[in-house]
């Protein structure tokens, strides 16, 4: 079987450096699933394929990908032959038309005997298709399915992609493969780095691409490789000046994507403008410059930065003087704004905010100021947090938007306000409100630590699903412009894992009031269930993240907890009572119970009635039910799920005694409606916890 490394290479103008690496990672699966599904590799060989992503270029080498298709063997399968022929031998239409459909006589087909009979057929040889036939959709679908949020046009064609197309390389060992990708037709020829390679670089052969790039062109094409240069380029840098650079995958994801041969420059900047925050610094030299900042053993800032290079200069000297100056600049603003910043208070700035809008409905910053104040009183007190330091926080919370620190550096919302809470004497509850009522910002990211920091940031998040729903301000398919998807996630964990047991249809309701009060804003009651529901949505991602089956999940979502806390306790003892080996019976049987008790058309009762119990399974049943029901009960108000659940999995023996000897649906009217009294009763302590039926 002809086999070779087959080599795709799309190269563009510049790609956007933040998105480089996910463009690359897009474009490889896509491919190597086309060509998984086309049968022209195996997995062994996905594992193997190279994926290339610089600047100027997306791409893909995968070894051992055979030149065409194996035939196949298509056994078609046509009439019985008691219907195939006529008493006199002759073949009937229907054996006729079979043997006209596979291009060939009724005397050439075969007979296919099996336990059911015997049947005309006709074996099929089906030509394998080659790679030139099968690459082209391969590429179009890859391409299309790029995430690609904005795409741009150039020139006079009609071609869209995130940048304008150069090249194409499609290659099979040495041979070019035809195809074309946005109006460019493949080819062996690539291009090397902008500035250190001259003309196109023929390629000799798809095994050759990376080196001949690498000598021709001056361009390290993988990215796992240039960043790992990189890495230790800035590792040793760092080393020079007795410090070292901090992790930072994003900054080192986004200058990888910014250089196709890393060439790193260590620059100083002045002891001086270490006086200002380090947040301010680092902000300064990570997101405007694209530099790393070094750090000594105690995690101080070093007076010290490193850039890379896409050039290797003649001069580094002369490129480290500009780095500098620039950085110069950018620190004397920073600092400028920190010495002025000081002039003013938080407080007197906080009339500033009215200025502000947050939403065309929902008023300006100084209006959400007040509804997060008040619903922070409400949370803070339910919490058992100092409410005065809470609301204080709260009222602050927003006043270092309107610094010119913030102004220029947004990022730092909240830090700035906690640097500047400290340095008026505030107490450090105040500053920790300020900064953390923004956490958690990511996913994994540290949540608040103070019960007052707690209750900011929920009013905060809380405030915000409340007026945006009732603003219309929905999340719908991948768009979610103020992130309350985020948001959602941040409520539920911090719920969760500090430990509030909160009722979501409450904390919704409270600030629904607070909008009705303040804002003369109303939400009504449909808006306010459609929130609760959308947090609570988001507890099927939270827990599939931790391992939890899906049904499991789904099992306690069909009971509706109120509290986010009150699901945790329920969907750990559904997780546990999973592995037991009564679940799976009582699973199977309580949707048993489900599917009998839904086709009943008037309301079931869960009153039994012992006299009318004839069979000793179904006495059984009710005794067991009555032994544990008191015990489960208290359990279950308790929130002790798991335990009541392992009491509940004592009924294994007895239910299925139940449903092997009893008739449920006994012609007596009275005897049938007690007996599924009795299975309402039984599925009712089990919906104390979840819809167990759900898990079978």
């Amino acid at each position: 079987m002809n086999t070779n490394t087959l080599l795709i290479e799309l190269g563009t103008e510049e790609l956007p450096p933040k998105a480089l690496k996910k463009l690359s990672d897009a474009f490889t699966a896509e491919l190597l699933n086309g060509l998984l599904d086309a049968e022209l590799i195996n997995q062994s060989h996905a594992d193997a394929a190279r994926p290339f992503a610089s600047p100027r270029r997306l791409g893909l080498s995968v070894p051992n990908v055979i030149a065409a298709q194996p035939n196949q063997t298509i056994e078609r399968r046509g009439p019985a032959v008691q219907a195939a022929f006529k008493d006199d031998g002759e073949p009937t239409p229907a054996a006729m038309g079979f043997a006209k459909s596979c291009g060939v006589e009724v005397a050439n087909l075969q007979r296919l005997k099996t336990d059911k009979g015997e049947w005309l057929s006709y074996n099929l040889e089906e030509q394998g298709k080659t790679i030139e036939e099968l690459l082209q959709p391969i590429l179009d679908q890859a391409i299309k399915r790029l995430p690609i949020p904005k795409r741009m046009r150039w020139g006079a064609g009609e071609a869209e992609f995130v940048r304008p197309v150069k090249w194409l390389i499609v290659m099979h060992g040495d041979t070019v493969v035809p195809a074309s990708v946005l109006g460019i037709t493949s080819s062996n020829t690539s291009r090397g780095h902008r500035f250190h390679s001259q003309g196109e670089i023929t390629i000799t052969n798809a095994d050759n691409y990376e080196q001949q790039l690498l000598n021709d062109g001056h361009v390290i094409a993988n990215f796992a490789d240039r960043q790992s240069m990189i890495l230790d380029q800035v590792t040793e840098c760092a080393k020079q000046v007795n410090g070292r650079v901090e992790d930072d995958q994003a900054l080192l994801d986004e200058v990888t994507g910014l250089v196709e041969y890393p060439s790193p420059i260590i620059g100083d900047f002045d002891n001086a403008f270490l006086q200002v925050p380090q947040e301010c610094l680092v902000s300064s030299m990570r997101d405007h410059q694209k530099y790393f900042h070094i750090v000594d053993a105690n995690n101080k800032l070093l007076p010290h930065f490193i850039t890379l290079s896409n050039i290797q200069s003649k001069n580094p000297e002369q490129v480290k003087v500009g780095n500098e100056k620039v950085l110069r600049a950018r620190l004397s603003d920073a600092q400028f704004f920190w010495e002025t910043d000081q002039k003013a208070t938080l407080e007197s700035r906080i009339e500033r905010l009215d200025s502000v809008r947050f939403h065309a409905k929902l008023g300006s910053l100084l209006d959400r100021t007040k509804r997060i104040e008040k619903l922070t009183g409400h949370i803070a007190k339910a919490m058992g947090a100092n409410v005065e330091v809470a609301q204080r926080g709260a009222l602050l919370a927003k006043a270092d938007l309107v610094s010119d620190m913030v102004g220029e550096f947004d990022e730092l919302q909240g830090i700035m306000g906690h640097y500047y809470a400290d340095i008026e004497g505030e107490q450090p509850l105040i500053g920790e409100c300020i900064e953390q009522h923004y956490w958690p910002k990511f996913a994994g990211d540290n949540l608040p630590e103070s019960n007052e920091a707690q209750a900011v940031a929920l009013a905060d998040k809380i405030d915000s699903f409340v007026g945006l729903f009732g603003a219309g301000e929905i999340p719908t398919g991948d768009k979610d412009p103020y992130a309350l998807r985020r948001a959602a996630l941040s409520i539920l964990r911090i719920l969760i894992e500090r430990k509030h047991d909160f009722s979501l249809p409450e904390l919704v309701s409270q600030s629904a009031g607070v909008y009705a009060e303040l804002q003369n804003f109303e939400i009504d009651a449909d808006t306010q269930n459609n929130i609760v529901s959308f947090i609570r949505g988001r507890l099927t991602a939270f827990y599939q993240a931790q391992d939890i089956a899906t049904n499991t999940i789904h099992a306690v979502m069909a009971c509706e907890p109120d509290s986010p806390l009150d699901f945790e306790h329920r969907v750990k003892a559904v997780h546990a009572f999973n592995s037991a080996s009564e679940a799976a019976d009582l699973a199977a049987a309580n949707k048993r119970i489900s599917n009998i008790l839904k086709k009943q058309t008037s309301a079931i009762s869960t009153e039994v009635n012992q006299s009318l119990l004839t069979e000793d399974a179904e006495k059984q049943l009710h005794k067991a039910i009555e032994n544990i029901e008191p015990d489960c009960q208290s359990l279950f108000e308790a929130g002790n799920y798991e335990q009541g659940l392992s009491k509940l999995a004592s009924l294994r023996s007895p239910v299925d005694e139940f449903f092997e000897h009893v008739m449920v649906m006994s012609d007596d009217q009275a005897e049938k409606n007690n007996r599924l009294a009795l299975l309402k009763r039984m599925q009712s302590l089990f919906l104390g916890v979840a819809d167990i039926a759900l898990l079978s």
